[in-house]
């Protein structure tokens, strides 16, 4: 908004002119065409004054730093409309502008400072869950190098540790490049009409003899008709194969279900254990990156601490994301949500 020299000038003249009759009436002397020839002279006098003042060597000024500062907000903030003060309040206007400014960049530091706690935070993460698999690996090659090679039996048990935190870490390394190109968009969804109900069937099929030797029944519901989604048939595939896997681990003995509700517009999946559980002040961070509920019995159970945040991003890309109810003693549930699309058998 463009401030008028004019107009405050006008007010302001016409207030020294009514101070200027004022002062006059007080004299006795002065008749009333004496006041107001007094009026008109003082009024036309510092109308011209105040306004030369004003136009030439404030407001233009004022506009001008005014314009600026609206031209930096409207950048930042789009066309929000803010409440101003007024036409008769440039200064005021130009503090509020100020003001508003401030506060948007003090916003942005904040956000950068979170940012950079954040960064700081996932490298600290990232340089511990890489460390002890390597770690686990030098010590066994060292030993072996140090003579232990020369034993036959010894030398099979540690390579084959050896191997196995080799493979951990390469599980790692695949997941933060899995995690980084889905948050990058790198990674672009394939979507497709797919039978959910045997994408299912096969991740049950990859866990079989995990559950067997934990005495764990994996069922399936087989509802009719079939389930038919539209998704990345790959993608959906890891945040079952994530969830299953999960649920196997947190549960020492009992049942992994996997269960699915048919609506008009959507099938909901869930996949429901009898596992540990989760305290609650846990549920909502479990989807962070290394978020664990005990950290030194989550490495035990092995995984890499990012399965779960894959799950999160690859349900982001599907526009759902992934509900989580548990008891802790009881067992746990995690359900998302894909749009529904009609099956061979159901098409007219």
């Amino acid at each position: 908004m463009v401030y008028s020299a004019r107009t405050m000038a006008l007010l302001l003249a016409v207030f020294i002119a009514l101070v200027t009759v004022l002062f006059l009436s007080l004299v006795q002397s002065v008749k009333s065409d004496g006041l107001i020839v007094a009026g008109v002279i003082s009024f036309s006098g510092s109308y011209l004054l105040i306004y030369v003042v004003l136009e030439f060597l404030v407001f233009r000024e004022i506009n001008k730093i005014y314009k600026m500062l609206e031209k930096l907000r409207k950048k930042e903030l789009g066309n929000i409309r803010r409440e101003k003060s007024g036409a008769l309040n440039p200064l005021k206007n130009i503090n509020e502008e100020i003001f508003s400014f401030v506060l948007l960049k003090q916003k942005e530091i904040d956000e950068l400072k979170k940012l950079e706690a954040f960064r700081k935070e996932f490298i600290a993460d990232v340089s511990h869950e890489l460390k002890t698999p390597i770690f686990a690996a030098q010590g066994f090659v060292h030993t072996l190098l140090d003579g232990a090679v020369n034993d036959k039996h010894v030398r099979n048990r540690f390579l084959k540790k050896a191997a196995k935190s080799l493979d951990g870490l390469d599980v790692l390394v695949q997941d933060l490049l899995t995690l980084s190109q889905i948050e990058t968009g790198d990674i672009k969804m394939k979507f497709e009409s797919l039978d959910l109900h045997k994408l299912c069937a096969e991740v049950i099929e990859q866990f079989e003899e995990k559950a067997q030797k934990k005495n764990i029944k994996l069922k399936l519901s087989d509802p009719s008709p079939k389930l038919f989604v539209y998704a990345d048939w790959q993608r959906i595939t890891q945040v079952m194969t994530n969830l299953v896997s999960n649920a196997i681990s947190y549960t020492p003995v009992g049942d992994v279900m996997i269960n699915f509700e048919v609506s008009k517009k959507n099938i909901t999946t869930t996949v429901r254990d009898t596992g540990e559980g989760i305290p609650e002040q846990h549920l909502s961070r479990i989807f962070e990156r290394f978020y664990r509920v005990d950290k030194s019995r989550s490495r035990e159970k092995g995984g890499t601490g990012l399965g779960l945040a894959i799950v999160k991003h690859i349900l982001e890309g599907h526009g759902s994301r992934a509900e989580v109810e548990s008891t802790v003693g009881k067992g746990s549930s995690f359900s998302f949500k894909l749009p529904r699309m009609k099956g061979d058998d159901e098409k007219d």
